[in-house]
């Protein structure tokens, strides 16, 4: 089955309002730039869509890429670790305002729960966030003489993601710390969309070199050369 998709916005048609959006990246690394700007485009033509919930590492930066989407009042709720990086005026004015929610995970917590999701995994324990605000109201278990907070997995309708090489089938690679969460939102998505860097023959990827098997993704669409989120933001980007 050929996943390749010709163009960002036939790529990102079908996300829709209410939807539950993984978005991959470190910062910057990893993060899908042009996905992401294609369904800004949409936003602006369509009105569509909104009242997204959006999980990412952070919060967005700068007036590019995830905080551009909470500047268009794209985004109702975030799910991230860090929603004060680098520059999170976007985010921040927002969430100051009351026009957009929290859901504060820490780090780990975060990418395991959305392992989790992608492994079937209803829930897990783990000792952080303990005896703090992040845990009040969930449920506790001791093991071994240690509290346990429970965490449930953290599913999504769509992921989009960025990586380095695909085929047509689907199958992917990820350049360095590219890798980040990307792998594992595949596997925790309804349905997982990917750009990359260049779309080879299948066969073209040797099948140890694969990170994240077709299975896990639904289209793939080729962006030879991506923008990197920190370069856009030193040049005081604005995408709008």
């Amino acid at each position: 089955m050929d996943k390749t998709i010709p163009t960002l916005a036939e790529a990102v048609a079908d996300i829709h309002d209410g939807a539950v959006l993984m978005v991959g990246g470190f910062g910057g690394s990893g993060a899908p730039i042009e996905l992401i700007h294609a369904l800004i485009d949409r936003f602006v033509a369509t009105g569509s869509p909104k009242n997204l919930t959006v999980i990412n590492n952070n919060a967005g930066n700068g007036r590019i890429g995830i905080a551009a989407m909470i500047d268009m009042g794209m985004v109702k709720k975030m799910v991230c670790s860090f929603p004060r990086s680098a520059d999170p005026r976007a985010f921040t004015e927002k969430y100051l305002a009351g026009e957009i929610e929290l859901e504060l995970v820490p780090q780990g917590t975060l990418a395991e729960r959305i392992r989790a999701a992608g492994a079937g995994i209803p829930a897990f324990y783990t000792p952080t966030s303990f005896g703090t605000e992040l845990a009040k109201g969930k449920p506790v278990k001791e093991f071994d003489g240690r509290s346990y907070v429970e965490e449930r997995w953290l599913k999504a309708d769509f992921a989009i993601v960025k990586g380095q090489l695909g085929d047509p089938y689907g199958n992917i690679t990820y350049r360095m710390a590219g890798r980040n969460f990307n792998p594992l939102m595949c596997m925790a998505a309804a349905k997982s969309i990917v750009q990359v860097s260049k779309i080879v023959p299948a066969g073209g990827i040797e099948p140890e070199q694969v990170i994240t098997p077709g299975i896990f993704v639904d289209r793939i669409v080729e962006v030879a050369n991506p923008r990197q989120e920190e370069d856009m933001n030193r040049a005081g980007e604005v995408y709008a």
